[in-house]
């Protein structure tokens, strides 16, 4: 451990900015289940284009973020992640809150991409994690941060649609906006950082830049493995509750069974990703990642054979600890692999790529389902999780050595 390091309290940190990433994880997913209801409420639409809308404020939060989020990552590089942290936390407060005001659907959207541009603060909490902690506590540190995040996105939908039925969703989103406005003012007074070190520099005595950085191939890699384990993970999302209905055979409590089903992936990431975190420390992320991509094959090809609900559950259960083993691996080998002076922006290409695979899981779902049907979707899952483990086998196990 550095000095600078026993300077701050690294581990009062990482509890903090777990808290800030849970609290965000509930704001950002507490609207989504009546978003649509929501736009509904916006004007007299057809079923064709409510559908049409409630995807494009879905998908255009993630392509707007996908293009920003690398601008601030070169800023958090050079003023710091707490700073980045705050804006992101202030910007979506202000957003989210004027979104209880809108008088029509093209509000809405705008706001929506608004708050794509706005957006980072989720990639600077990791880059604030791991370049503030130790080196042998990484992994286990970026695996408690995933729990925090995926545990508020799994409360998130529950705490909203149960608010829906007590308040409109104007004073919700109100609400919202309120909670990102308490982790703006946590993250100001609580959160410690040590100042920001000098930019490296190249062989030639340059600052390093992205077209002069090392082992670029190693990240580029590593970017296209995080946007196609986000596909496969989001490529039941739009026929979840229809797929739930087909296996129960037009069964009771079709809405609530799909919510369970929802929730299986994130309730196992909660469980195990601080425990796989710390055990990519002891043995090695990269190996853990490739038990993550077996682990995904075994799960995804027999769901495409269930016949009950118990099964289905019991499988979505265990993509969620594919992805516990596979997610803060990949956090910590992107820590490695960084330039001190790069890491912001190295997390937020890796966030981009992210909400590139958040936009092309729904896509590919519907393509899929409409020219297939419904089990075909974890069929091609599971052959794009062979080959993007062949893909990372081939280009990062075999060439680098960051255990």
């Amino acid at each position: 451990m550095t000095d600078n390091q026993s300077e701050i309290n690294w581990k009062r940190n990482v509890w903090i900015v777990w808290f800030a990433v849970f609290m965000t994880g509930v704001a950002f997913s507490e609207i989504l289940p009546f978003m649509s209801l929501y736009i509904d409420t916006l004007g007299h639409f057809s079923k064709t284009e409510l559908t049409f809308y409630s995807g494009a404020a879905f998908a255009v939060n993630f392509l707007v973020s996908a293009i920003v989020s690398p601008i601030w990552g070169k800023i958090a590089d050079k003023k710091g992640r707490k700073l980045m942290m705050m804006r992101a936390a202030l910007g979506l407060a202000i957003t989210l809150f004027l979104m209880g005001f809108t008088q029509n659907v093209w509000e809405l959207l705008a706001l929506r991409a608004t708050q794509g541009a706005l957006g980072g603060f989720v990639s600077n909490a990791n880059a604030l994690v791991a370049t503030q902690t130790p080196k042998d506590h990484v992994g286990r540190s970026l695996g408690i941060v995933v729990t925090g995040f995926t545990g508020g996105q799994l409360i998130g939908p529950l705490f909203g649609g149960a608010m829906a039925e007590v308040v409109s969703y104007q004073t919700l989103f109100h609400l919202t906006g309120f909670i990102l406005l308490i982790v703006f003012f946590f993250i100001w007074f609580l959160i410690e950082e040590r100042p920001m070190a000098a930019p490296k520099v190249s062989e030639t005595g340059t600052p390093i830049t992205w077209k002069t950085l090392p082992k670029k191939s190693l990240l580029v890699s590593i970017f296209i493995t995080t946007m196609l384990i986000q596909t496969v993970n989001m490529s039941i999302n739009p026929i979840v509750s229809l797929f739930v209905r087909e296996v129960v055979h037009n069964g009771h409590n079709v809405t609530f069974i799909a919510g369970v089903v929802a929730a299986m992936p994130g309730l196992a990431t909660v469980i195990f990703a601080p425990v796989f975190g710390r055990l990519g420390d002891r043995i090695g992320t990269k190996y853990m990642i490739q038990v993550g991509f077996l682990i995904a094959i075994l799960a995804f090809v027999p769901t495409a054979f269930v016949t009950s609900v118990v099964m289905l559950v019991a499988l979505r259960f265990v993509v969620g600890i594919s992805d516990s083993t596979m997610l803060p691996a990949i956090q910590s080998l992107l820590t490695r692999a960084a330039p001190e002076g790069m890491v912001s922006r190295i997390f937020s290409y890796n966030q981009s790529f992210q909400s590139i695979g958040s936009v092309m899981g729904p896509m590919l779902g519907v393509a899929i389902a409409s020219v297939f049907d419904y089990r075909a979707i974890f069929i091609i899952s599971a052959i794009i999780v062979a080959a993007n483990s062949l893909l990372f086998y081939f280009n990062v196990n075999r060439k680098y050595d960051l255990n």
